[in-house]
């Protein structure tokens, strides 16, 4: 019982130790008084130690004293009681996410220790470890949530942070570009989350995973929601999950992510923020055993993006994509598993691929100098040749298949085509509409014809 008595305060360490390393660097960027690379990788390894031993106290806590759950309360954010509205704030410290906070830090510590040798005299070294303790304190914050509010505030942050990383060299146009597909996608996976959030408050007027998703520690947790509603606020955080995780048809945006620094892209789409999305499924697994027709789709979902990232990724040119659908296809087949309701199997999965790919990414850059080294001490091609599965394909099919692969499976293109453009011509359709409308009021419906010819003349 002395023992308990320590968690809260334990726990508000976790959290606000990574606050408080975001506050500072931001502030001195604020006051134009940047600080040293040494003060500032300082700062960062004292934030992560202190929020990881406070981490590993819980667990010890919880070990001793044989707790699957603790929830600490930290208030509202937001009250509006007229409306039965508020804005909760409460982490939770149960098997999901001490493991998946755990795994935030260590990855973070390593990646940040490394990315302050890697970014050493960078002209943006202060911009970089600004969103990446962005990206830490909504890792920690998405990892402990005991809200959907908490979980939806970690989410935005980890969003936010990995899109401006991706166009961190700005002085570029295709890194922005690809910064702002990203932001584009996240928005959408954004608004499918913030559905659910919003029918879930209107089911059970707040959004406590220990009201929403059973009483019991997860994952025997039983959801308290109709099968109706289930499959519909399923399907919403399944729309978020697949967007904030690159399934389909959502996966163009990931290769495209690899515009970034190399340590962004090991602790963003190698590490965590890709496994963010099936986080979230581990975290409402409930709500998939209230629908089989729901853990059909997931299962589905995973299924055709693991077999389309296992195809694309074969005709990848650089080490970088190639690296980039190699996760994807973990990350499907980690899918997979939470749709057969095989949550401590997925949960290992993603702590060991995580460490996996972050690592490979890491050592990118010089993976393909290494390459060439051997090729030369050997003396010959390195290439093994197609799968034999290809091989027993026409060549007519395996050509289809080719273009198929190495144009990612079309999916940019069909976004573009069936949810960019509609949206261009309709707001666009809106923007004339509002034009002769405010002209009409005007009286200048007349006029303006006249000024464009003459302006024509000239």
């Amino acid at each position: 019982m002395i023992l308990s008595s320590w968690i809260p305060l334990l726990g508000y360490i976790t959290v606000f130790s990574p606050i408080i390393f975001l506050l500072v660097v931001g502030f001195q960027l604020l006051i134009g008084r940047p600080m040293s690379e040494f003060a500032l990788g300082r700062w960062l390894k004292s934030a992560i130690i202190l929020s990881l031993f406070a981490t590993l106290a819980i667990l010890a806590i919880m070990l001793v004293t044989g707790s699957r759950r603790e929830i600490v309360d930290m208030g509202n954010m937001v009250a509006i009681d007229r409306v039965h509205f508020h804005f909760h704030i409460s982490l939770i410290f149960d098997r999901l996410s001490v493991p998946m906070a755990i795994l935030s830090l260590v990855l973070c510590g390593t990646v940040g220790a490394f990315a302050l040798s890697y970014l050493h005299r960078d002209a943006g070294f202060q911009r970089f470890f600004l969103s990446f303790a962005m990206f830490l304190v909504g890792m920690v914050m998405a990892s402990l949530a005991g809200t959907i509010e908490t979980l939806f505030l970690g989410w935005e942050l980890v969003g936010l942070s990995s899109a401006l990383l991706v166009a961190y060299y700005q002085e570029r146009p295709t890194p922005v570009a690809n910064g702002l597909r990203v932001w584009a996608i996240y928005r959408l996976a954004d608004a499918a989350f913030l559905a659910a959030a919003v029918a879930l408050h209107h089911q059970h007027s707040e959004g406590n995973f220990s009201v929403l998703m059973g009483n019991e520690a997860w994952p025997a947790g039983k959801a308290s929601l109709s099968e109706g509603t289930a499959l519909l606020v399923g399907t919403f955080l399944l729309i978020a999950a697949a967007g904030k995780s690159g399934l389909v048809p959502f996966s163009g945006w990931l290769p495209r992510a690899m515009e970034g620094p190399t340590p962004s892209s090991a602790i963003f789409y190698g590490a965590l923020s890709v496994h963010l999305g099936v986080f979230l499924l581990l975290r409402v697994s409930p709500i998939l055993d209230q629908s089989a027709l729901l853990s059909s789709m997931v299962i589905i979902l995973g299924l055709v993006s693991a077999i389309l990232a296992a195809i694309a990724g074969r005709v990848q040119t650089d080490v970088k994509s190639a690296l980039a659908f190699a996760s994807l296809t973990q990350v499907s087949i980690i899918v997979v598993e939470i749709g057969f309701g095989l949550r401590y199997l997925a949960l290992i999965h993603i702590i060991g691929h995580a460490c996996m790919r972050s690592l490979q990414l890491l050592r990118a850059p010089t993976l393909m100098r290494d390459y060439k080294t051997m090729e030369n001490a050997i003396g010959k091609s390195l290439d093994h040749g197609s799968p034999w599965i290809i091989g027993w394909l026409s060549r007519s099919t395996q050509l289809r298949l080719y273009r198929c692969a190495i144009e990612r499976g079309y999916l940019d293109s069909m976004l573009d085509a069936c949810i960019v453009r509609p949206f261009i011509r309709l707001f666009s359709m809106f923007n004339r509409w509002e034009r002769a409308w405010t002209q009409w009021l005007s009286g200048s419906h007349k006029v303006i014809p006249i000024a464009v010819e003459d302006a024509s003349h000239e």
